[in-house]
C-alpha cells in the first residue's frame, strides 16, 4: 500500500491504517527508536506511542513526505523518553553524539537571539550543499544515531572515514554557522 492510501485510511479512522504504517515503516521506526534509547521494550513502546501520535495528527495534518512524519514523531518521542532517564541510562551513543554537536552549535545562554528554526535551517542549507555521501553519514550519526560501526557497514566505508568524514563535516559545519552570524 502506498503513503497516500495509507493517509486516506487516516483520514477515514480506519484503524487498518496503523497496520499498514507498521508493516511498511514499523522496523525504522524501532531501528530510530532503538538506537536513541538502546533498550529493545522502550523502543518498543515509542514505537506503538508513534503509532498514537500520527493517528492523533491525522487529520488534520496531510503530510507530503509521510516516512519522514512517521520517523520524526518516533524520534521526538524517544528523545523525549530519554530526557526523563538520569545520564548513566542513555545510549551512549546517542550522548557521544549530542556531544560532538554541542561542540558546534550555539550555546542558548549566548545566543538568545537566534531560534531553534534558524539553527535547523542553516544546518539544513549547508548539508544540501554537501555531496550525498557526507550528508548521509551526516544524518545517519546525528539525526538517527547510528553508531560508525553501523555507518560504516551501511555505506561501505572503513569506520575510519566515516570518523574523519564526521570530524571535517563538523569543522565545515562550525566554520559556516559561524558565517552566516550565528554565535558558537
Amino acid at each position: 500500500m502506498n503513503d497516500l492510501e495509507i493517509i486516506e485510511l487516516y483520514f477515514e479512522r480506519d484503524e487498518k491504517a496503523i497496520k499498514e504504517t507498521d508493516v511498511k515503516y514499523g522496523r525504522l521506526c524501532h531501528s530510530i527508536a532503538n538506537n536513541i534509547l538502546n533498550n529493545e521494550q522502550d523502543a518498543e513502546e515509542c514505537v506503538n506511542d508513534t503509532y498514537i501520535g500520527v493517528w492523533n495528527a491525522i487529520p488534520p495534518a496531510r503530510p507530503n513526505n509521510f516516512m519522514s512524519f512517521v520517523c520524526k514523531i518516533t524520534r521526538n518521542l524517544s528523545l523525549k523518553r530519554i530526557e526523563t532517564m538520569t545520564r548513566q541510562k542513555r545510549s551512549a551513543t546517542m550522548v557521544i553524539s549530542l556531544d560532538e554537536l554541542a561542540e558546534i552549535l550555539p550555546d542558548e545562554n549566548i545566543s538568545s537571539d537566534v531560534s531553534d528554526g534558524d539553527i535547523a535551517k542553516a544546518i539544513s542549507d549547508f548539508l544540501r550543499n554537501e555531496n550525498v555521501d557526507v550528508r548521509n553519514v551526516f544524518m545517519r550519526k546525528y539525526y538517527f544515531f547510528d553508531s560508525v560501526v553501523d555507518i560504516a557497514e551501511r555505506f561501505g566505508f572503513t569506520e575510519s572515514k566515516v570518523k574523519s568524514m564526521l570530524f571535517h563535516t563538523r569543522k565545515k559545519l562550525k566554520e559556516y554557522l559561524i558565517k552566516e552570524g550565528i554565535e558558537i
